[in-house]
């Protein structure tokens, strides 16, 4: 259990993460209102006590209440987690925010950036909410499945002010989820959305066969290449190192719970773009963040050669196969 004072929280986004989310937090003891934009499906979640869909082995805690009036979300709770695919955040926030008290704490669950923009999210929720929002991210290796069924993980949490983040920790942190507090919200949202590309490209490796060692050095040089990339836009090396950086890297470009290895996997053994997300029926963050990752690799005149290997595979029609040895065929050069 927490041991934080019970808090009243909404969870937007009834999606695999969303709802393993706010099952976490309601097993802590907080009350959990849970809203999507699904009507069907939240009336079948209420009903059941259990997202059959997305996680049909983790029942509802008495705690989370499923509710369906975004109205009354929003006025139940003075935390608000936001847990959509990045291209939806803007959006909803322009809806959220006439409804929120003027000392209301938003937070996000989202990884991604927005696309257009470039924007990170904490950069699209001033841009909504002004400059004196309170804001918060959470990020690190979790699979919502693991999480849901409170399986031992570990997490970080960085918010725009000290104190915010210091009222959240106990909030999350819980049962078998431990939650580290950073000061680095931009690494700790970098390190979440390009990972996701990353990934893509370990699926597509291990789709072509191409082995373990192959794996492990497009995860080692994937850390270099966000690591590159989060310093030029003024992230901390230690947070990329850590779990919202190589820990997230690690956790999605290893294990086939990530839609992102999933969606690179389906490419590599010769599906097309259209098979392959089709058959994952959820967003894959990586495929859109591709584009933009690579939009601010040029802006900040940086080398990220796996990432634009990945969007030459995604939008420029390159076959996987030349893809990777293109990057074989680079020329030589120093690790450092």
């Amino acid at each position: 259990m927490s041991t934080s004072p019970t808090a009243e929280i909404s969870v937007y986004g009834a999606g695999s993460w969303g709802t393993a989310l706010a099952i976490q937090l309601a097993r802590c003891g907080h009350r959990v209102s849970l809203w999507g934009r699904e009507t069907d499906q939240l009336e079948a979640m209420a009903r059941e006590r259990v997202n059959r869909f997305y996680l049909p082995d983790a029942p509802f805690p008495d705690a989370l209440i499923v509710q369906p009036s975004l109205e009354q979300a929003v006025a139940s709770s003075s935390h608000h987690l936001i847990v959509i695919p990045t291209a939806g955040v803007r959006g909803f926030l322009k809806t959220l925010q006439p409804m929120l008290d003027r000392d209301a704490g938003v937070i996000w669950a989202s990884k991604g950036i927005e696309m257009g923009t470039g924007k990170l999210l904490h950069e699209v929720v001033t841009d909504v909410l002004g400059n004196q929002a309170r804001y918060a991210v959470v990020s690190g290796p979790t699979f919502a499945r693991e999480v849901a069924a409170g399986l031992p993980t570990a997490m970080t949490l960085a918010a725009s002010e000290p104190a915010f983040a210091e009222a959240l920790i106990p909030v999350f942190h819980g049962g078998n989820m431990r939650v580290y507090r950073s000061d680095d919200v931009i690494g700790v949202e970098l390190g979440g959305a390009v990972k996701n590309v990353l990934a893509i490209a370990a699926g597509i490796s291990d789709g072509l066969g191409f082995g373990a060692n192959a794996r492990a050095a497009l995860i080692t040089r994937g850390l270099a290449e966000i690591i590159r990339l989060g310093e030029k836009m003024g992230a901390q090396r230690e947070t990329l190192m850590g779990l919202a950086g190589l820990g997230d890297l690690v956790l999605t470009c290893t294990d086939n719970q990530s839609r992102n290895r999933r969606y690179g996997l389906a490419l590599g053994q010769g599906k097309t773009s259209e098979q392959a997300l089709d058959e994952i029926k959820q967003v894959v963050e990586g495929y859109k963040t591709a584009g933009v990752v690579i939009q601010l690799a040029k802006q900040q005149d940086i080398e990220m050669p796996i990432c634009q290997e990945v969007y030459r595979v995604l939008y420029e029609g390159l076959p996987p196969k030349q893809a990777v040895s293109d990057l074989l065929s680079r020329s030589i050069k120093a690790e450092f």
